[in-house]
Parts: C-alpha cells; structure tokens; sequence
C-alpha cells in the first residue's frame, strides 16, 4: 500500500536534539554539519536559547534549523512560552509539534497539538506534526485508530492549510529504547498516514520516521515507497552518524530517480 507519488517528495533528515547541548559541543557540530556534501536535505530543532548560535553558523549553508515546540497563543501571559512570530526572528525553518514527550510529560492533546500547528502556519513556519502509539496501544491493535486520530485533529484545524505540514511517524514504544519499528511495521503506518493526507489534498506532505533511527537501519527505512525522510533523537548530536543517516536518504532518493 503506497501513495505512488513517494518519488516526487524531496526526502528529509531532521535532528531533534531534545534537552542536549552546549555553546562548545554545539560549535563543533554545527560545522561538521555545515560543511557535509553529498547528503539530503537536513535540519535540526534545538532547545530555545541555541537558536542564535544555530542562527549565526548555519545561515550560509544547506543546513535548517528550528524549534522543539511553538507555542498555540502569538502573545500574552503564558510564562514560559515560544510564539511562532519569535521563532521566525531567529530564521527558524521548522517547529516540533505535538513530539510524544510533549503529550506524555506535558498533557498535550491532539487539539492542542494541532492549535500549535496553526501557530507555527501563520508565522510562516513548517510544522513538524509528530504521531504514534505507545506500546500498549500497538499491542491492543490500536495503532492506526491512534495515529488517525491524532492526524484528524490537525487536518480538521488546518483545512486547505495541511499542505504546508510535515508529519514524523514516531512510536513512542521505539524512541529512545533502542528498539526501531521494521521498515515493513514503519511502512503500513506510513502508507495509511499517506492515504489520509491524499484524501485531505494534502498530496505532497512528507512524512517521516522517527523512533531510534540511526546509521544502522537508515537505508532500510529509505527504501520504503512512503517513507519520506526521519526525525532523528540521539544520533542527530553525533555528526558522523547524523551523517551517515543523511547520506543514506541521498542515496535512496538519487536512486529512485533514476529509476523513474
């Protein structure tokens, strides 16, 4: 089950690094990544006050950066919060919504998540619309009613507005565990999230894999027809193997074209 327009999306690799980093470790991965040849089209998400420095040492090169979160309001008493407007000072590209820490240790629900979506949209930003299911809901056979609820929440909120999303399929039970979903489990949940998108017109939304994702099983995940890139954790802060990750989505999307 695919969408057949996997070959027409430009494959993507972005780096969540989560509550890490530093001004030193930061300055040293920036320029690895900076100076990359021969990879597909990458970013990272850092935490808020990394945001110049990623400002300042990735403006001239291919490489984005945005945010971990966004907040729904655009101003006002919210303590703590990120408007979307304040993220595109700082040229963010690209703003996390909805990643499952977020719903797990924050209570986000799926219209919140999909407020934050809209935000994110009218500053301008790509929303990255994190979904998936925890373990207990795979194991009850509940993955694709989770995955479409949380996915209809946001195409509801957004309308015609959809087309400007980025998806990450990311189940809970494999971030951060070690434990990657198959390329065949990752793919049936990627092909039913493709299926909805298409039938919001929401064509050419990329949808990413995000759970574990390393140099390892990159290639395999790529190969897959609706498999459109990754959100990468742990290894998005080490830059050969963010690399090599970003490599191998090159990789597959120069073969796919010359197979058309």
């Amino acid at each position: 089950m695919n969408s057949g327009n996997a070959r027409r999306r430009e494959r993507l690799v972005v780096g969540n690094w989560k509550e890490n980093g530093s001004l030193a470790s930061n300055a040293r991965l920036f320029a690895a990544l900076a100076g990359a040849q021969d990879v597909a089209a990458m970013a990272v998400c850092v935490p808020f006050p990394y945001l110049v420095q990623a400002q300042a040492a990735l403006q001239s090169s291919r490489v984005a950066w945005g945010a971990q979160d966004v907040s729904a309001h655009a101003s006002g008493a919210y303590t703590g919060e990120v408007a979307a407007a304040m993220l595109a000072e700082f040229g963010c590209t690209y703003a996390l919504a909805g990643h499952s820490e977020r719903r797990q240790w924050h209570g986000e629900r799926d219209e919140d998540v999909a407020a934050k979506a809209a935000a994110a949209l009218g500053a301008r930003l790509v929303p990255i619309v994190c979904v998936g299911e925890t373990l207990a809901e795979r194991e009850r056979g509940a993955t694709h009613d989770v995955v479409a609820r949380q996915l209809g929440a946001v195409l509801a909120k957004l309308g015609s507005g959809a087309a400007g999303i980025i998806i990450a399929y990311e189940p809970v039970w494999a971030i951060g565990t070690g434990h990657s979903a198959t390329p065949r489990q990752a793919q049936e949940v990627h092909a039913r999230l493709r299926a909805a998108l298409d039938r919001a017109g929401a064509h050419d939304v990329r949808v990413l894999y995000g759970g574990s994702v390393k140099a390892g099983n990159a290639a395999a995940l790529f190969a897959e027809d609706d498999i459109d890139g990754a959100l990468v954790g742990g290894a998005s802060l080490d830059a050969d193997e963010f690399l090599a990750i970003a490599r191998a989505a090159r990789s597959h999307s120069e073969g796919q074209g010359r197979s058309r």
